[in-house]
């Protein structure tokens, strides 16, 4: 998120959403005959951040739009994809190994690939091993 902070500070255009958002999105288009405008419209935006990639497996329909979705942008324009998982177990989240080969060649070819390793953010400086005092009333 801070580096699209950082593009919209910079005077970029930035759309920032989850790949289950960004897949619902892609589906209402698609359901109403408006998938193909809705990805020039996308494709216009210069820097498109995915986030929680792999949380959520995609139903083949999903998977599909969603490669549609990073294949249009491919050499085209920027985005940003954040998972936890390794690009190994991608088969798994999008339900097909060749699917998810397809999208990371497109997703690395021009990319720096950054890989985090330790604790979350959103956990630092809790003790999750301590059990929590009982609460006796005085």
């Amino acid at each position: 998120m801070g580096l699209g902070i950082r593009a919209c500070q910079a005077g970029h255009r930035v759309a920032f959403a989850t790949a289950a958002q960004w897949v619902t999105r892609l589906a209402e288009a698609h359901q109403v005959g408006r998938l193909s405008e809705e990805l020039i419209r996308l494709g216009r935006i210069p820097l498109i951040i995915v986030d929680e990639v792999g949380y959520i497996p995609f139903e083949p329909k999903a998977a599909n739009l969603f490669f549609q979705f990073i294949s249009g942008r491919y050499e085209r324009a920027s985005v940003i994809v954040t998972s936890n998982k390794p690009f190994g177990r991608w088969g798994e989240v999008f339900g097909d190994d060749t699917v998810a080969a397809a999208m990371i060649d497109r997703l690395v070819h021009h990319a720096e690939v950054i890989s985090l390793k330790g604790d979350s953010y959103r956990m630092r400086g809790r003790d999750l091993g301590r059990v929590p005092a009982a609460n006796t009333g005085e």
